[in-house]
């Protein structure tokens, strides 16, 4: 009972709700002009409706309780018909409204303005057309079961529903419009006045013309303005508009003046006309009225959209501009116009066109050549198009700008107009013309680099045997210079000595070869030989360095395909590291030596005793060396002749001391260097 107490409308709600519904049944009664009929139209059915449309679902049981006090009252006043009947007849308006209301909330699912096609759709189809076969039946059936008026069920049916359909159709817009729009003042101009006020009395003038004609057609004369007053004022003018016309009609039908009355015989199919003619009125005024409606919102709607999107515009970093079909400038951003220091109608010359104003006036000379001929080729093809130029700033000064045009199509594919953007670029294009000096100045520093890097290499790999022929020569010299001469170690030392200069040629002549971009010929071969070469052209300093070299080959190795020369400068380069390791070492100076094949590769082991690597990660880059006379290339140069001939070359710790290098070459591959 609280629950319910809570949810009470304002009393004087309430009585103004009573009340109207007193004045309806009057007016339904006033117009019942058919013999044996009490009612032709009903308008408390469109109050009902409405106030329980508007009204929360909880507060219902109070608009039903003062709706039977307003029926009671009523029957007092006008129907004098007895209390069950007058009870029942309320209990079928009630199911009525109840029923109209809900179905139309739960259509619309929102309170209902009457804003839309698909409301003003729902209040015909569901509050004027479902809804009162409820009523229709409860008091057509209270009628013929108390035998009230001499009225048959069938008889009274069709009366009673059109009736409460037209007292929907006529009184819930007005009543919709009064609870919902009327505290709201009009914005009317005085020019919307004046024409309301003209409107008006055209309407009246229509009216009693159309209602006192004695031809039926001739009553709808009365469209025209109405549906002027749908068009123009909405359903605010609707509201009022019906309202008069069910005013007019009641006044022209009791004074008997109305093609709606006549002899007793005729009024039973007048009062079906009389109720269409109001119907249909009030039917094609809510649709125009509606269809007016979504009209000026879909107006709105478009204006603000486009409202907002200039704005967005305005705002972008960025020079939007349009032009027509035919190219003519129609819009310059805000953006751009700021940028360039005009609008487009500013370059409107006589004898000119406006297009070629414009691009004089902000086109570098040396690209407008370019810019023009690709836009015409693009206005001629309906081809999108992308240039980058020079663009004069307002200030004169031109700047780099990307600008970028496509064609904007209608549903017919036609061109109606070109949209573009100008992108300032100016900043990125001097950044990659500084990034473009500054590759220029490091592609000349990496020559030198190179040039250096080849040098310390050349000097490098000259520089062994160019020691070593030093070496034998001072040793030939001793052998020579003893007492008696030693003439057999002195000749062996002398042909040392040609060995040496002969490797110091081969490198000369391959770095000839390699500034000639030729290839020395690649022979495939085991590398039993070269390594036993290699150790027996290191044996003597090996012997002086006091390191054994402990050989390990495995037997029938595949043959590798290598140039003999390279691949030997690679083992002398290993194994001379490996033994200036160990000058340190006081214990065993030992160099081992192991040759593996390992799947499709032949691994070369060369491990020491020494220090170990202390930096692995840095020892094969160029120039990098921990000796202090060390020019640090003989690392890098054995990795480049690796890999090279397809190898790989890299270093490891060995257990429990030195340090271990690798370098694999793969088997039966024959490539050239």
């Amino acid at each position: 009972m609280m629950h319910i107490w809570s949810h009470r409308p304002p009393f004087l709600h309430l009585g103004l709700f009573i009340a109207a519904y007193i004045l309806g049944c009057g007016f339904a009664q006033t117009l019942a002009i058919v013999p044996g009929t009490g009612i032709s139209i009903w308008p408390p059915s469109g109050l009902f409706i409405a106030t329980l449309v508007l009204a929360s679902r909880p507060s219902w049981p109070w608009w039903m309780l003062a709706g039977c006090l307003a029926e009671l009252l009523s029957n007092i006043l006008w129907f004098h018909s007895p209390l069950p009947v007058a009870f029942l007849i309320y209990t079928g308006n009630a199911l009525e409204a109840a029923a109209g209301a809900s179905l139309v909330n739960r259509a619309c699912r929102r309170p209902v303005r009457l804003e839309t096609l698909r409301e003003v759709l729902a209040l015909v189809v569901l509050g004027a057309g479902v809804a009162p076969i409820v009523s229709a039946t409860v008091g057509s059936a209270t009628l013929a079961w108390f035998g009230m008026q001499s009225q048959t069920f069938a008889a009274a049916w069709p009366l009673w529903w059109i009736g409460d359909a037209t007292g929907v159709l006529i009184v819930a817009p007005l009543a919709l419009t009064v609870f919902q729009d009327w505290r709201g003042k009009a914005q009317l101009s005085a020019a919307r006045w004046m024409e309301a006020g003209v409107l008006g009395l055209i309407f009246l003038a229509v009216a009693a013309l159309s209602l006192s004609g004695y031809f039926l057609p001739f009553a709808y004369i009365i469209m025209p303005p109405l549906l002027w007053a749908a068009v123009r004022f909405e359903f605010k003018g609707v509201a009022v508009t019906l309202t008069l016309l069910a005013l007019l009609t009641v006044v022209f039908t009791i004074s008997g003046a109305s093609q709606f009355a006549g002899d007793p015989e005729s009024q039973r199919q007048k009062q079906v006309m009389l109720q269409l003619f109001l119907a249909i009125s009030a039917f094609s005024a809510l649709i125009v009225a509606a269809i007016s409606r979504q009209h000026q919102q879909a107006l709105l709607t478009l204006g603000e959209s486009e409202r907002t999107l200039r704005e967005l515009v305005e705002t972008l970093p960025a020079h939007i501009w349009c032009t027509a079909a035919d190219g003519e400038p129609i819009y310059f951003s805000q953006q751009f116009r700021d940028f360039i220091g005009f609008n487009v109608e500013d370059k409107d010359v006589e004898g000119a066109s406006r297009l070629s104003g414009v691009l004089n006036a902000i086109i570098h000379p040396d690209d407008l050549g370019t810019v023009s001929t690709l836009f015409a080729h693009s206005l001629a093809t309906g081809e999108s198009f992308a240039l980058k130029h020079r663009q004069r700033r307002f200030d004169g000064q031109y700047r780099w700008v990307e600008t970028r045009a496509a064609a904007m199509r209608n549903s017919d594919n036609a061109i109606v107009q070109w949209n573009g953007v100008c992108l300032d670029i100016d900043e990125q294009v001097l950044a990659e013309e500084a990034l473009r000096r500054a590759s220029d100045k490091l592609a000349r520093a990496t020559q030198a680099a190179s040039l250096a890097e080849l040098s310390a290499s050349i000097a490098h790999e000259v520089n062994q045997p160019l020691t070593a022929i030093v070496a034998n020569a001072q040793a030939c010299h001793r052998w020579l210079s003893a007492e008696p001469p030693n003439i057999g170690r002195a000749k062996i030392t002398a042909e040392r000595i040609t060995q040496n200069a002969n490797a110091a040629a081969d490198v000369v002549s391959r770095i000839r070869a390699l500034f000639r971009q030729s290839a020395e010929p690649r022979n495939s071969a085991p590398l039993t030989s070269v390594i036993a070469e290699a150790r027996s052209l290191m044996a003597e300093e090996a012997a002086r360095r006091r390191v054994r070299i402990d050989l390990d080959v495995e037997g029938n190795l595949p043959p590798v395909a290598f140039d003999r020369i390279q691949v030997q400068q690679v083992l002398i380069n290993l194994i001379r590291n490996s033994m200036e390791a160990m000058d340190s070492v006081a214990g065993d100076r030992i160099l081992g030596m192991r040759v593996r094949r390992v799947g499709d590769v032949v691994r070369t082991e060369i491990s020491d005793r020494g220090q170990g690597i202390e930096f692995p990660d840095k020892i094969f880059e160029p120039f990098f060396t921990t000796k202090e006379d060390g020019m640090g290339m003989g690392l890098a140069i054995c990795r480049s002749i690796v890999e090279s001939h397809g190898g790989r070359l890299w270093a490891e710790m060995n257990e429990p001391q030195g340090a271990i290098f690798f370098f694999t070459l793969p088997v039966g591959v024959h490539t050239a260097s």
